[in-house]
């Protein structure tokens, strides 16, 4: 499938926000595929340790992953569990900077929409979390990079049913 013509939805935001549970149910109403967050598997054994080699290799993982899945888009769209971005936000929040790779690709990797998942869901734990008491913090870096791209985004807030009546009905601006 030619990568030109597929529409990306990004599923972004902080730490426990349902940004796995939305991408899953948008990819299932699109009748798509989901791209899922390579950190997930690449953290799961670092104990919360990671160095910049780590953040760098969880840019390449992500991009590999996500070029891998386009080949089995359906309806022209894509649905991915996060982007690149994460890489840069974590690396500043870490280490104080980012890689000029990591920005360089953030500008050349488009995507559609960003589907910006709010901080009103109660953190759930989860061993590859970190920052429970950073939340606002987060939403405000994402909001800030997100304007500082100039893309389309919407807030997705609610509970439940209700938050993934949102995220549906943001998809209305790809139409």
């Amino acid at each position: 499938m030619n990568d030109n013509i597929v529409k990306k939805i990004a599923v972004v935001g902080p730490e426990s926000t349902g940004k796995s549970t939305m991408a899953q149910h948008l990819a299932k109403v699109l009748e798509t595929v989901c791209v899922p967050e390579y950190a997930r598997y690449y953290c799961a054994n670092l104990n919360n340790e990671y160095t910049l080699a780590d953040e760098v290799n969880m840019f390449y993982g992500q991009q590999a992953l996500e070029e891998a899945l386009i080949p089995q888009v359906k309806h022209n769209m894509l649905v991915c569990d996060t982007t690149i971005m994460t890489i840069k936000i974590w690396c500043d929040h870490l280490f104080g900077d980012t890689p000029k790779e990591v920005t360089d690709e953030i500008k050349n990797r488009p995507y559609d929409l960003y589907l910006l998942m709010d901080i009103d869901l109660p953190w759930e734990d989860d061993p590859l979390r970190d920052f429970p008491e950073q939340r606002d913090h987060f939403m405000q870096v994402w909001l800030n990079e997100l304007d500082a791209l100039g893309v389309k985004y919407v807030v997705v807030s609610g509970l439940g049913e209700a938050r993934l009546r949102e995220g549906e009905k943001a998809l209305d601006l790809l139409r």
